[in-house]
């Protein structure tokens, strides 16, 4: 298949899950706030709605001047990291975010991915912020986008959310 001809598809797929994603996320805020939840890190929040939409259009511009075919390989492990992105928000449930909310009285959630990862949905965004450019032919969008996620996450947002994490007690042994 042609990357070229690719590109608008998979860039619309994307969109209209990460569109789909922003409603669960605010249905989540909307109930963390009735909980009276605190939200933490609000301050680098709209970095990552300059980044993403960003990546999202070098991927699209990069990927329709791309020549060749699609990098299987790459758009393989694109689509094999969405069954774990769902096991993730699953895993979180109410508690899944685009935004660091704590809500009072919570715990650490320690089941799912988070029995082996502390952060795995950013490993699946960083999979992805990757994986998607390079399915089309976009190296340079994956090689710019991975180091300015790499640095938004390690530098800012995983910090941030550290912090705000041990405001939870430790779950009661058994309690997974």
């Amino acid at each position: 298949m042609n990357a070229r001809r690719l590109t608008p598809w998979l860039l619309a797929a994307i969109a209209a899950q990460r569109l789909l994603e922003l409603r669960v996320a605010r249905a989540n805020e909307r109930w963390a706030r009735a909980q009276g939840a605190q939200e933490y890190g609000a301050e680098h929040y709209p970095l990552f709605f300059v980044l993403h939409p960003a990546w999202m259009l070098a991927t699209l511009l990069e990927g329709r001047s791309a020549r060749g075919r699609v990098n299987l390989p790459a758009l393989l492990l694109l689509l094999l990291a969405q069954p774990l992105r769902l096991w993730v928000i699953r895993s979180l449930g109410r508690y899944w975010n685009t935004r660091i909310l704590i809500v009072p009285g919570g715990e650490r959630v320690r089941r799912g991915p988070f029995r082996v990862l502390k952060h795995p949905n950013y490993a699946v965004v960083a999979l992805e912020l990757a994986t998607a450019p390079l399915a089309v032919g976009a190296w340079r969008t994956a090689l710019a986008f991975s180091l300015l996620n790499a640095a938004l996450l390690l530098l800012i947002r995983i910090p941030a959310e550290e912090q705000a994490l041990a405001h939870y007690r430790a779950p009661a042994p058994g309690s997974d």
